[in-house]
């Protein structure tokens, strides 16, 4: 059984009149980027058209520049080696990310914490000492603890007037877990500001839509279906969802990790505790209306557990699915009240 949700809001604009749908592709942050927007037939050989490829992938360059904690010299990564006690200014884009992560890491308690990547590189899921080199070696007790006792005593801080933030010493920025919404939050914006209004945006997963297609119907996805379950186990129904004004962005347990010794380690890591997580939780799913919010949210919601995730969700009135693993190797599913008043039943 198919189950559907929509929208609490929908607009009345349709797709232009005698609208195709176009296709634009590539790759950025070590993983692929897709477009697909509503123009008149012949737009792909017209002017209206023709810089579209570039000037997305341009977008994308530009937050790589600033923000990659994977290249040496971008604003993040020079911000990452920078002195003790120093601040820094920071471009518009960086800054407005940075500030929205920290804002979420506060709510969320700690569970997502964007200044902890020094425990993220411990982990070897970090763009050095990575997990499947062969000379890796997981960090010992007292790594952890002096790296989280480092980030506890120098938080970052930052200067709203001037955009500037200051590098207590060590701290290490890694924004991953929002960057890639962020990304698709920008392209979003590109695409209406070239007159692009109605369209669907994905980068490595992270998907928003607006507007409409052709048909008049909405931007129709699946949401993400975890794929580890035991042969004959039960799995929640499929969930299809109408990107229409809408964000939705998956953190799963399955994504990436490593084995050691028989024991399985998340690329998750959980800064309170600066552990992989090990809890019930197999995947997170948020709708939001900002893909870098549903990034963000998904993320510290799969930190939290199923109980405490579902509990902040409803406190913070978040459009969220939890996907629990069960002994018997399936799955159970819990719905967030306001993800469940999209359902069209």
């Amino acid at each position: 059984m198919r189950r559907v949700l929509l929208p609490h809001d929908i607009s009345d604009d349709p797709a232009p009149a005698g609208g195709v749908i176009h296709d634009y592709a590539g790759r950025s942050m070590g993983t692929s980027w897709s477009v697909r927007l509503v123009a008149v037939p012949d737009c792909a050989s017209s002017s209206a058209c023709a810089h579209l490829q570039d000037g997305l992938q341009q977008q994308l360059d530009a937050i790589v520049a600033e923000m990659s904690h994977w290249e040496t010299e971008s604003d993040l990564g020079r911000y990452n080696r920078a002195p003790a006690d120093s601040w820094h200014t920071l471009p518009p884009a960086f800054f407005d990310v940075l500030s929205f992560a920290l804002d979420v890491g506060r709510a969320s308690g700690g569970a997502y914490d964007p200044t902890a990547g020094s425990l993220v590189n411990l982990w070897g899921f970090g763009p050095w000492g990575r997990f499947d080199q062969p000379d890796f070696v997981p960090p010992s007790h007292d790594e952890i603890s002096i790296a989280r006792a480092q980030l506890a005593a120098r938080p970052v801080q930052l200067q709203r007037d001037g955009r500037k933030a200051l590098q207590p010493g060590g701290v290490q920025l890694d924004l991953s877990a929002v960057a890639k919404g962020y990304s698709v939050d920008r392209l979003s914006y590109y695409l209406k500001t070239q007159g692009f209004a109605h369209h669907l945006v994905e980068v490595g997963g992270e998907l928003r839509g607006a507007g409409v297609k052709p048909d008049g119907q909405p931007w129709w996805v699946m949401l993400e279906q975890v794929s580890d379950a035991a042969p004959g186990a039960a799995v929640p129904a499929e969930l299809a969802l109408a990107l229409h004004g809408l964000s939705v962005a998956t953190s799963g347990d399955y994504r990436r990790y490593f084995q050691l010794n028989g024991q399985r380690y998340s690329h998750t890591i959980d800064p309170r505790s600066g552990m992989p997580i090990a809890n019930d939780l197999a995947s997170v799913t948020v709708v939001h209306a900002q893909c870098m919010a549903a990034d963000a949210w998904s993320t510290a919601l799969t930190v939290l557990g199923s109980r405490n995730g579902l509990r902040l969700a409803e406190l913070q009135g978040l459009a969220a699915r939890f996907v629990v693993r069960q002994p018997d190797g399936g799955f159970t599913e819990y719905l967030s009240t306001h993800l469940r008043s999209m359902l069209d039943e």
